[in-house]
């Protein structure tokens, strides 16, 4: 019973696929009414299908979360159509090119921080207040494997998500008081569009998995159940924690 969503309103970024569109789906099954936010809203409509499908009321959002005073926006109208909030994933992210810290142009770095990072700060800080009116708010950042040791080419996303568990640490601490939980959620290498550029040749497949003891690549699924845990009073008593889902990569040596 501890894992039922039932009665809780949530907001899941990045909701148009992927893990974020997993998660939302996930939680309607749960019980929860969910708000979707992403750029694309013809892929929300989707979503929302999927939700209401199991019998749960879903909200559209559309904003590019580059774009802090739409996000704002949306999100603030989001919650006013969900008529509070109970639980936030900050799922939106990504990174879109790999190069060496030499070769780097600021541009690349700025813009990934604004996406991975920045953009979770008008999210979270729009949404706070929402979240304290309850007595059980999770906010739920979605981090990555890159975020926790060294990332070759991709220090730029790996420098962003690194922020992100430091970020939700110190918001753990600061928001405790108002009975608001927050933590990490950190897969490892997960079977979605963003990796396909490292499926797209068997090397560099076979390269990217030598280093995953179960040898394979994730799911969004398995993925999701994890955030359902973090979402739900089954994880009543955990807060700035970072949960990792990896198939044993961090483990690696």
């Amino acid at each position: 019973m501890s894992f039922d969503l039932t009665g809780k309103r949530a907001l899941v970024t990045g909701a148009s696929r992927g893990i974020g569109r997993a998660i939302a789906v996930a939680y309607a099954q749960a019980g929860a009414d969910v708000a979707i936010l992403a750029r694309n809203g013809d892929l929300l409509a989707e979503v929302a299908e999927e939700i209401t499908g199991h019998g749960r009321q879903a909200t559209v959002a559309v904003a590019d979360v580059l774009d802090p005073d739409a996000t704002r926006s949306a999100v603030s109208g989001a919650i006013g159509e969900l008529g509070g909030l109970d639980v936030l994933v900050n799922n939106a992210g990504g990174n879109s090119f790999s190069t060496p810290v030499a070769q780097m142009r600021m541009s690349g770095w700025d813009k990934t921080m604004r996406l991975n990072l920045d953009s979770i700060m008008h999210i979270t800080q729009e949404a706070l207040p929402a979240l304290g009116e309850g007595t059980s708010g999770s906010i739920i950042n979605v981090s990555s494997v890159a975020g926790l040791r060294g990332a070759p080419t991709m220090a730029h996303y790996g420098a962003a998500k690194a922020a992100l568990i430091s970020l939700t640490q110190t918001l753990a601490i600061e928001t405790a008081w108002m009975g608001v939980r927050v933590n990490a959620l950190v897969p490892g290498w997960i079977e979605t569009d963003l990796t396909d550029f490292l499926r797209s040749s068997k090397e560099a497949e076979q390269g990217t998995l030598s280093r995953v003891p179960m040898q394979r690549w994730g799911t969004v699924e398995e993925i999701a159940e994890p955030a359902i845990f973090l979402a739900s009073d089954a994880s009543s008593f955990m807060t700035g924690q970072s949960l990792i889902v990896d198939g044993g990569l961090s483990a690696m040596p």
